[in-house]
């Protein structure tokens, strides 16, 4: 009996640790410092990530071709240039 209460205890601290952790989900952590020139080619979209809900840093998100990611900061020249790209190609 002490062994399936120790168990029961056991198995619910470990179930409030995973959620006291909080979900990412679809979130970048970090920033990449610069992309090559060959991955930059690959990019097919892009999208805004906001400061809000589970996300704590503001990113663009770039979609690469076999469905990758890279996350780069907003505020950076090279990351407001290839935004401008991708919207000259996607209206091509």
């Amino acid at each position: 009996m002490k062994f399936q209460a120790l168990f029961f205890l056991l198995l619910l601290a470990c179930m409030y640790l995973s959620l006291a952790q909080g979900s990412y989900g679809n979130c970048c952590l970090r920033h990449v410092a610069g992309m090559k020139k060959n991955t930059k080619r690959k990019v097919m979209s892009y999208r805004i990530q906001e400061t809000d809900g589970d996300c704590n840093i503001k990113a663009v998100v770039f979609m690469l071709k076999k469905r990758k990611t890279v996350c780069a900061n907003p505020s950076q020249k090279w990351v407001q240039r290839l935004m401008t790209v991708v919207v000259k190609q996607q209206s091509n």
